[in-house]
């Protein structure tokens, strides 16, 4: 190993992840952007990061005015082949053994040279306060992720347009960004197919007719904290997913540093569309779904039994057995179909 570079969000008052880091900094060179301004971790972070600049980490705050969300580390090392390779791990949960146990999320462990090479340009802004010109293949906020999610959804309303497969699934916390709210409407409004699965807060009214038609949200709540992003376009048959950091909210695309990622491996994205997205989409247990009016209903009344029709699953509860070897795929078989989607033969609107 020559050295390690990680970003700190939360903390836990006794991280055996900032333990490492100490001890690793004793042989190699470390560093570590850590936002003192995470709420409600505040004084556990501040400690850490004396801590660790007593043993010799470097540290850094980040960009002033911007809380530093992402998450991500880079390793760079010396592979027995001979050949020096950098490891980039980009998720999309906090590096926090507590949270972690309660929280679900995703990550990507890549060594794609194009990724972790645009994760180097990402810990120069940070700690070199070096913008790079260019940070692809990763979208960063808050340069350009907001501005290439929009144009992600345009896409999909292009291709709408002219007969081509254009679907969008999107899970994340919150959805209340005024500029992708108007896409994803314009969107529906061309023939898009557009789920979105938003544990909290939506600003978007789905169903409504003539401007959101073809728009369904969903809600799951259930045993584990829904916190991961996930981000999938079909984009005319070239599908295309991102995972990443950042709600579609004000506060993430333009006033914290925040990275999506593209999931370039064909088996990864047909895992998280059929196996992840799926699951989510089918639950009947613990989703509520927006009505057109903004309120929210449940797919199954706690308590209602089911003489007839689909039987109960909980998309939590599936992939915690799915995960332990108690379940396969095939009992997405036998559980709610999902929403009929059509391709749009011409344009709409």
């Amino acid at each position: 190993m020559r050295s390690i570079k990680q970003t700190l969000y939360r903390t836990s008052e006794d991280s055996p992840i900032i333990r490492a880091l100490i001890e690793a900094a004793q042989k190699k060179e470390v560093t570590v952007v850590v936002e003192v301004k995470a709420r409600f971790d505040e004084a556990s972070n501040i400690r850490w990061a004396r801590n660790m600049e007593d043993a010799g980490v470097q540290v850094f705050h980040g960009l002033v005015g911007l809380k530093t969300h992402c998450k991500i580390s880079l390793l760079v090392r010396h592979d027995p082949d001979g050949v020096t390779r950098s490891y980039a791990h980009l998720g999309t949960g906090n590096y926090n053994p507590v949270t972690s146990r309660f929280y679900t999320d995703l990550s990507l462990i890549t060594a794609d040279q194009e990724i972790t090479a645009a994760a180097h340009n990402v810990f120069n802004y940070l700690t070199a306060y070096a913008e790079g010109k260019n940070y692809e293949p990763l979208l960063v906020s808050p340069l350009d992720l907001a501005a290439k999610c929009a144009k992600l959804v345009q896409r999909e309303t292009d291709h709408a347009r002219v007969g081509k497969p254009a679907r969008i699934i999107a899970k994340m916390n919150a959805l209340t960004d005024p500029v992708l709210i108007e896409a994803l409407y314009r969107a529906s409004k061309a023939g898009v197919e557009i789920d979105l699965i938003v544990r909290g807060m939506c600003a978007l009214r789905a169903g409504v007719a003539g401007v959101s038609d073809r728009i369904r949200v969903r809600s799951v709540v259930g045993r584990f904290l829904e916190h991961s992003r996930i981000f999938y376009f079909a984009n005319g048959g070239q599908e295309e997913t991102y995972i990443g950091s950042a709600d579609w909210m004000p506060r993430n695309l333009y006033d914290r540093v925040e990275v999506m990622v593209p999931l370039r491996s064909e088996a990864i994205r047909r895992r998280v569309r059929d196996e992840i997205l799926e699951s989510y989409l089918r639950d009947n247990c613990k989703a509520r779904v927006m009505m057109p009016d903004g309120s929210y209903v449940r797919t199954s009344p706690l308590g209602k039994k089911r003489p007839t029709g689909p039987p109960p699953f909980s998309a939590q509860e599936f992939l915690v057995d799915l995960a332990e070897g108690k379940q396969t795929l095939d009992g997405l078989k036998h559980a709610a179909a999902l929403p009929q989607v059509t391709t749009v033969k011409k344009a709409t609107a």
